[in-house]
């Protein structure tokens, strides 16, 4: 067979393989997953065959392995059989009439009750608040959980650690949760093991991917929550990580760049929703049930807000807090504020954004003017014609700072702040916890954070937006289409 035989026979060989690599993707593809997040994956493999079915192969799955599904099921089942029959505080009286249905779906997705009598406190300042959680640990006799996306051993967290060290040393258990990708390449990562290991805590990585162990999962999945529960009495939950501002990262401090967050100390019997957060996350990283969830020994807290934990992630089977946002924007009649450093919705999320304003709803977002991550950052932008157009206020909260809080608030009474931003990304590959609190102090008391956080912003109009340079546009619509890859 000559050279030239040889060359039409390979031709040949590697069309039939497009071929059945295009039919194959038309067939699999498609099968449970969003219109546009399957067209995107489409046109990166009719485009880019060999590319993209590597891609899909590698990051194609946005679901945990089947192990851990089952895990997380397991510990969905404990938690509904438990508190089943239990009563969570008093609630508070003339809810709205969709809140109950609400709240019903919550518990249904994500196994945990609303519960009454809780006291909750925002903290705005990033340094104000890792002072607080250390507080809170030197109080602990019992055991303190830890979960962070991002945790490490810094001047800023180095009071956070002192504490850790000092209950660990009078015998408090210490267990912590990182995630495993978040925190293996970035600095500092060695001194924090090495300070765990030395305190005596109780360690182990999140999502962890690492083959040669036999551990491997979509490696883009993480786990983002961040949470502190200190003896089932007292915890936090929210936007920021135990580290710097800075996140220590060279190219950050180079800009000036600094994060913004809020965080909520809460007590009452949402403390028990908030651990049985941790105790399932401990479970399906280690196999271990620790017996803290002991959800029967609720004890009041220093309010009376109605509140309810929502975890969500790929561990479920359907996206619990995007279900949760919507279902609030369409319950709004005056007023919603949204408050998301990443804000890239669906099409779902877009048009409850939009319908709002169609209702004669006040809707503002609340982004930051310069974006750290590049392509969320213009994905992100692209939506921006589209909002101002329907009449949505947007508020750029002013360079080298980074607004990086994740909250929701409906009209005057209930509010949403966890760790979930309003993306693709939040709403199918992270492991998110979120907060929903009804309450009007509570609400008054985001307003004010929300009042701050306009002061330290401009407002992006439609006449400036429309000027945008061409280049720019193309980024943002490029962005746009990669987004949608889950």
């Amino acid at each position: 067979m000559n050279a030239e035989t040889w060359g039409l026979w390979l031709a040949g060989v590697l069309a039939a393989i497009d071929l059945v690599f295009r039919i194959t993707a038309i067939i699999v593809i498609p099968r449970n997953r969003r219109p546009t997040s399957a067209m995107a994956w489409l046109l990166a493999i009719f485009f880019l065959p060999f590319i993209g079915v590597f891609l899909f192969l590698l990051i194609g799955n946005p679901r945990l392995p089947r192990a851990r599904r089952r895990k997380q099921d397991q510990i969905n089942g404990y938690i509904h059989e438990a508190s089943e029959q239990l009563h969570f505080g008093t609630l508070r009286p003339d809810a709205p009439a969709w809140f109950g249905p609400l709240v019903e779906m919550n518990q249904r997705l994500g196994a945990l009750p609303i519960s009454g009598d809780n006291g909750a406190k925002l903290i705005s300042e990033y340094q104000e608040s890792l002072d607080a959680m250390a507080a809170e640990i030197r109080k602990a006799t019992q055991y303190v959980h830890v979960e962070f996306y991002i945790l490490q051993s810094d001047a800023s967290t180095d009071d956070f650690f002192r504490a850790l060290e000092e209950v660990s040393a009078r015998g408090v258990t210490v267990r912590v949760l990182l995630d495993h990708w978040a925190n293996r390449w970035k600095p500092r990562y060695r001194q924090t093991t090495e300070r765990l290991d030395a305190m005596g805590a109780d360690w182990h990585l999140m999502l962890p991917v690492q083959p040669l162990k036999g551990r491997m999962q979509r490696p883009d999945l993480r786990n983002h929550r961040k949470l502190l529960v200190v003896d089932g009495t007292v915890a936090f939950l929210g936007s920021q990580n135990i580290t710097d501002s800075t996140y220590n990262l060279p190219k950050n401090i180079a800009r000036g760049l600094h994060w913004v967050d809020l965080m909520v100390r809460i007590d009452g019997p949402v403390v028990l929703s908030v651990n049985a957060i941790f105790v399932a996350d401990w479970y399906s990283e280690t196999d271990d049930i620790l017996e803290e969830i002991d959800i029967a020994s609720a004890s009041p807290g220093t309010g009376d807000l109605d509140c309810q934990v929502i975890p969500s992630g790929p561990g479920f089977e359907v996206e619990n807090n995007l279900r949760l946002f919507l279902g609030l924007l369409y319950a709004a009649k005056e007023k919603i504020m949204i408050v998301s450093p990443y804000f890239v919705p669906d099409e779902a999320l877009l048009l409850a954004v939009t319908t709002a304003v169609d209702r004669g709803v006040e809707v503002e977002l609340f982004v930051s003017e310069e974006g750290d991550q590049a392509m969320v950052y213009h994905a992100q932008r692209s939506y921006y014609e589209a909002l101002l157009k329907a009449g949505v206020r947007i508020w750029m909260y002013r360079k080298p700072f980074i607004l990086h809080t994740k909250s929701l608030t409906i009209d005057e009474q209930v509010a949403v702040i966890g760790s979930s931003n309003m993306d693709m990304r939040s709403f199918g590959l992270n492991l998110e916890v979120s907060m929903l609190v009804r309450g009007e102090e509570f609400v008054a008391e985001m307003r004010g954070v929300e009042a701050q956080y306009r002061s330290l912003s401009r407002e992006l109009t439609l006449q400036e937006w429309m000027q945008q340079p061409l280049r720019s546009t193309v980024l943002d619509n490029l962005a746009r289409l990669t987004s949608a890859l889950q």
